[in-house]
């Protein structure tokens, strides 16, 4: 019994820790766009404005995957095992 839930805890944080791993790529996708966003404000400043707008909107969407990833990770600490354990030992009865 006591193994089982020690299974389904560490299954929780190894689930949580893997959903983490998503932000890596909103970071490495947010630092390209705003790399290319300087390059071509550096090659035409006069589109400073619109460039900028484009890469705010992108950079708003990118970000949506790490949040995403962070919501169903505090759901898999929080929330997960003790559904999980609740599941458990109802089917033991």
């Amino acid at each position: 019994m006591e193994l089982a839930i020690g299974i389904i805890l560490g299954c929780c944080a190894l689930g949580a820790g893997v959903a983490m791993v998503a932000g890596i790529g909103p970071g490495i996708g947010e630092g390209n766009a705003v790399a290319k966003a300087c390059e071509a404000i550096g090659r035409q400043p006069e589109c400073k404005g619109d460039v900028t707008t484009t890469m705010l909107m992108g950079c708003a969407i990118a970000e949506t995957t790490g949040l995403y990833a962070l919501v169903i990770a505090i759901l898999l600490i929080f929330v997960a095992p003790k559904q999980f354990v609740n599941i458990l030992l109802d089917s033991l009865k």
